[in-house]
């Protein structure tokens, strides 16, 4: 016999996402900071401003037993570049989803999740629904299917993809926003897994030939070291938005001597960077990271990549596993970009059975209820770290993440 909805009424909440758009063309060209505020003019589609207070769309249910569950939609901060979508539209979200949602979710006749999934978010008029929609309404649907069997989210995708349940915590990434010094000692009192970014996402951050963002990487080194508590060593993330191949050049060979003198500079602390070059579309970004891979590998340096642009579907996230580059390589998985979460599950899993890592990522943008329910994706699938997010105040979404791991894990043993 078919399950009926339990949905009683579908509901909207415009709302704010946890930091800003800011347009990533624009300020790699070098749009100068006015206190906050960016000044210059947009040049990425999409963009009314340089910077740009991030929209956010809750969509809720009310079930048949009164409760009431949500999820949110919303884009990433760098929108609308890197085979990205366009800035998030909350009002344009929200009449695409009464136009071609709210009847398939008032009709939904299954509780699984992954089943919910695949009706709701079919495509519509021939073409796939915005990721950032899908986003929203696969939170919302992991969350029913949660309800409807009266365990955690984490459990549901346990027992929908046959994984074990397993109570052990997944490594927290933070990021620091601009307020870099200060969101680094705000990181190691915490004694934060892996820190802090950096945000190095212009020529000037990055200084001539790396010179600044050299200088960064040595302060954090020392802070480690003069702040943290006896045995911390943490990891050190850097995100340096291709500014290694703007500044010093893209052929591989550089662009790995380059990283591993900066591995070496921090010894005995492990370094990851992340997206060091952008090489301009999927094809040659796998080609040139596989390269750097390698020649990371030849100098014996035990420094990662990650990447972030030109892989953000799940299509993408498995051409780049493919490689076969190996624990050299970390993905991010931007789960805004994903889109389904289904899908977000599924490229972990493939990361995990290409012996590549696997990075639960997204976007400062986000809100607390999207935040949340990547820690039940995270834990879950035994991700090789996450992000706490949302925002860029450190504190926020370490509460929000790491609370909710704690959490988790409690109610898991």
């Amino acid at each position: 016999m078919r399950a009926s909805s339990g949905v009683e009424d579908v509901l909207f909440a415009p709302g704010l996402g946890g930091f800003f758009y800011d347009d990533q063309e624009a300020v790699g060209r070098g749009a100068a900071s006015n206190a906050f505020l960016y000044t210059g003019t947009p040049v990425t589609p999409g963009f009314s401003a340089v910077r740009m207070p991030a929209q956010s769309l809750g969509i809720g249910l009310r079930l048949s037993d009164r409760s009431l569950i949500w999820g949110d939609m919303m884009s990433v901060q760098y929108a609308g570049v890197g085979g990205r979508e366009a800035p998030f539209d909350a009002r344009a979200a929200e009449a695409f989803c009464r136009e071609h949602l709210v009847s398939r979710l008032h009709d939904l006749a299954c509780d699984g999740f992954r089943a919910s999934c695949e009706y709701v978010l079919a495509p519509v008029a021939g073409g796939p629904i915005p990721c950032a929609i899908q986003y929203g309404v696969s939170q919302l649907l992991l969350r029913r299917a949660a309800h409807r069997r009266g365990c955690t989210m984490a459990e549901i995708i346990c027992q929908e993809y046959r994984l074990p349940v397993l109570p052990r915590a997944v490594p927290i990434y933070a990021q620091s926003g601009d307020a870099r010094e200060v969101n680094v000692e705000k990181m190691i009192l915490k004694t934060v897994d892996i820190l802090p970014h950096g945000l190095i996402n212009s020529r000037r951050k990055f200084g001539p030939k790396g010179k600044d963002l050299r200088a960064f990487v040595h302060h954090v080194a020392r802070c480690v070291q003069s702040l943290g508590a006896p045995g911390y060593r943490p990891l050190l993330h850097f995100d340096v938005y291709g500014m290694i191949g703007a500044e010093i050049g893209s052929q591989p060979d550089a662009v790995a001597d380059f990283i591993a003198s900066l591995a070496a500079d921090i010894a005995p602390l492990r370094l990851q960077i992340e997206s060091p070059v952008d090489y301009g579309d999927r094809s040659a970004q796998i080609e040139g990271y596989a390269a750097i891979v390698a020649g990371l590998k030849h100098r014996r340096c035990l420094a990662r990549i990650v990447v972030d642009e030109h892989c953000n579907s799940l299509d993408d996230i498995r051409a780049f596993a493919a490689a076969k580059m190996g624990a050299g390589l970390i993905v991010q998985i931007k789960m805004p970009d994903v889109g389904n979460i289904a899908d977000s599950i599924e490229a972990v899993l493939t990361c995990k059975s290409n012996g590549v890592g696997a990075y639960i990522g997204g976007s400062c943008t986000e809100t607390d209820l999207s935040a949340v329910a990547s820690v039940h994706v995270a834990v879950a699938t035994q991700a090789d770290l996450m992000l706490a997010k949302p925002g860029m105040g450190v504190d926020e979404a370490l509460t929000i993440v790491g609370n909710e791991q704690s959490r988790l894990l409690a109610a898991l043993a």
